[in-house]
């Protein structure tokens, strides 16, 4: 995301040259406030809010040569101050000197806009005595004393929420109150059951104990069954129109309650149906702890860091950090990929057994409806969440440019409603981290096409999938090789290219998902064991973590990024993710067939299901808050290993008790909810 921050400043429009000295031209107003406050700070004894607003202003630190060259004042100091005429107005001026590029806080007085702001500062307006109030950095850090504008961005004091904004919170509070509703109703329904009441009433169709199928729960009475019509009782056959929509009403508020949708959350049963794949589970909740890891600390270095030189030499130079943001780039992703592949064929397969072994157009229909069914409710609530929280909150310098490059969803929404927005550059995905479900969403899509071939020949299903593994493989090579793409973090941070043309492509990111299907087809039709004597697992076993490490450790051997088409990188570009992929393949056989020793029982433990059964929400939700942390930020973040990892921790603890509140509040009802009248 770093890049999009590079890309906007870069695309921003034509810098300009402080000291300009053309005509100047600033709103009256603006000027003499501005005025009234510049001689104010030349006096023996300013005023207090001049003093304010002085202060405000944004000074050097030190470490300029590690990355600490933003300036960003104090925000909330600046709008404290209040003049005679006028309030303090923070405002950032965005510069370049030389190579480096950093912005500077000012304050100014509130009756100015940004275009006023702008020429105070090109023309050197800005001044306390005879020093400018934005001096360049010194040349001895930068090798040039030459300041361009880029350009300027002032933070309204105001919280003004648009339209679009407003019909996301409303979204938002209805998606929440419609199952604390149902919750209520639930809860007076069942008070109501336990008094005593006379059998007529206990057989009406709204106030009987309905269960999701209709049925009548005749608490030790005796009563017709609600499908039959009451009015057969007197020898007429006339129909009750009200008794089905009123079934069909509490199923609905049935399936919304919290006292339906909070059962099984925080079970540490398996959540698989059938059994098995419990090492399933702890793949899963470690995959998500290393994307929360990487995330928390992706987000801080894109501009928050005042050490961000210093940080950046230290994990490019350890594996160690390739749990947070070094080496090769989120192999996580690739493990849910995996999975993702193995449970769609694991679940179209079982689809197929339970309809007779016949696989259907309505079958493969049902199938993709569940999917969408599975995910969209979350994720667009998580959307409109995301778009109503930047409308509400009061910003820190460090939001923008974000806000404009990274949440671009009142223009490209519906990418994500269509599951597609990793098909739009990255700078116009709107929620930038859902990428994800679309690419998984596009792979899910091919499952039924692959069990087609698997059931029609073993051998063109071979053909095929052989094929697919090869050409996105070789499509990864190329387009490395042809565009020069690193192949190491935080090295792409800077590649523009790297997220545009490789990252969150199907075409590039297939593999693992493809393999993920051949594995969920071997699991579930295999008739006899793959591992008949321990030689073979201890091979299996070496295999798998030479593959590893090898994955890892030729990421550092590759960091620098030659100028040139590179064989080593392309190749490893295109070979990683499936050779990663192949690697957690061989701990989920080993692990099914009684070969995975104690590995198995660390991923089997049973505190990883509940974790595993909130896993999806946890994705989705985490960045919103790692957003949030950095965004309010008014100082830049001193990275240190301890101050990160308890970030982290804070991170994850918020991200479970928020992701349970979501699974069972949003997620859950509309994967219960059945629309038929069974």
């Amino acid at each position: 995301m770093a890049l999009i921050w590079v890309v906007f400043l870069l695309s921003a429009g034509s810098s300009l040259a402080l000291g300009n000295k053309q005509a100047l031209t600033v709103s009256q107003r603006c000027m003499e406030d501005t005025d009234t406050f510049l001689w104010e700070i030349n006096q023996d004894k300013p005023k207090e809010y001049a003093v304010l607003m002085y202060d405000s202003f944004g000074k050097m630190g030190s470490n300029v040569k590690g990355g600490n060259v933003n300036q960003p004042g104090l925000l909330q100091q600046c709008r404290s101050a209040h003049g005679p005429t006028f309030s303090g107005q923070y405002c950032q001026v965005f510069l370049r000197q030389g190579t480096a590029q950093y912005f500077i806080g000012i304050c100014v007085p509130d009756s100015c806009g940004e275009e006023d702001v702008q020429t105070l500062v090109v023309f050197g307006r800005l001044q306390y005595g005879q020093m400018s109030l934005i001096p360049p950095l010194p040349p001895i850090l930068v090798n040039d004393s030459t300041q361009e504008m880029i350009m300027t961005h002032c933070l309204s004091n105001t919280i003004n929420p648009d339209a679009s904004d407003i019909t996301c919170l409303f979204v938002c509070s209805v998606m929440v109150a419609i199952p604390l509703a149902a919750t209520l109703f639930m809860a007076l329904i069942k008070r109501q059951q336990s008094r005593e009441v006379s059998p007529a009433a206990e057989c009406s169709c709204l106030n009987t104990g309905l269960n999701l199928y209709g049925t009548v729960r005749t608490n030790g009475s005796s009563c017709v069954d609600t499908n039959s019509n009451p009015s057969e009782e007197n020898g007429s056959t006339s129909p009750n129109p009200l008794c089905f929509p009123r079934r069909f009403l509490y199923r609905c508020l049935q399936v919304f309650s919290l006292q339906t949708t909070s059962q099984g959350v925080l079970s540490m049963s398996s959540s698989f149906r059938g059994g098995g794949y419990s090492s399933l589970n702890g793949i899963r909740v470690l995959s998500l702890l290393w994307i929360i890891c990487g995330h928390t600390t992706q987000f801080p270095v894109i501009n928050n860091l005042d050490n961000y030189k210093n940080w950046k030499t230290t994990v490019e130079s350890s594996p160690l950090y390739v749990l947070s943001m070094s080496g090769p780039v989120f192999l996580a992703v690739d493990t849910f990929l995996l999975l993702g592949g193995l449970l769609s064929a694991r679940s179209l397969l079982g689809s197929i057994d339970r309809a007779d072994n016949k696989l259907s157009l309505s079958l493969v229909a049902i199938y993709i409806f569940k999917r969408i069914k599975r995910i969209q409710p979350l994720h667009l609530f998580i959307v409109c969440l995301t778009i109503g929280l930047i409308s509400l909150v009061q910003w820190g310098p460090y939001w923008f440019p974000l806000i404009d490059t990274l949440m671009d969803c009142k223009t490209y929404w519906w990418a994500n409603l269509l599951l597609i927005s990793n098909l739009l550059p990255v700078h116009e995905i709107c929620i930038p981290w859902t990428w994800y479900l679309s690419l998984d969403f596009q792979c899910y899509t091919t499952t039924p096409l692959l069990v087609f071939f698997y059931r029609l020949n073993r051998a063109v299903f071979a053909c095929v999938a052989g094929g697919l593994l090869l050409m996105t493989t070789l499509t990864s090579v190329v387009i490395t090789a042809l565009l020069q793409l690193p192949v190491f973090h935080p090295s792409t941070l800077t590649s523009q290219n790297y997220v545009l043309f490789y990252y969150v492509k199907p075409y590039t990111r297939y593999g693992p998902f493809l393999i993920g299907i051949l594995t969920g087809v071997y699991l579930t039709k295999k008739t006899d064991q793959l591992l008949k004597k321990k030689w073979q697992a201890t091979l299996g076993w070496f295999c798998c973590l030479s593959v590893m490490a090898a994955v890892t450790g030729l990421a550092y051997v590759l960091r620098e990024t030659p100028p040139y088409p590179s064989v080593p990188h392309a190749l490893y570009q295109g070979l990683h993710r499936p050779m990663w992929a192949l690697a957690v393949t061989w701990i989920i056989v080993a692990c099914e067939e009684g070969y995975g020793g104690f590995v198995n029982t660390l991923l089997s433990l049973d505190i990883w299901v509940p974790i595993s059964n909130i896993s999806f929400a946890c994705y989705l939700i985490h960045p919103v808050f790692v957003i949030l942390y950095m965004g309010l930020q008014e100082t830049p973040i001193h990275y240190t290993d301890i101050y990160f990892m308890y970030m982290f921790l804070g991170h994850v603890a918020l991200t479970l008790v928020v992701s349970y509140v979501l699974t069972v509040l949003i997620e859950k009802p509309y994967l219960l909810l059945k629309w038929g009248s069974k």
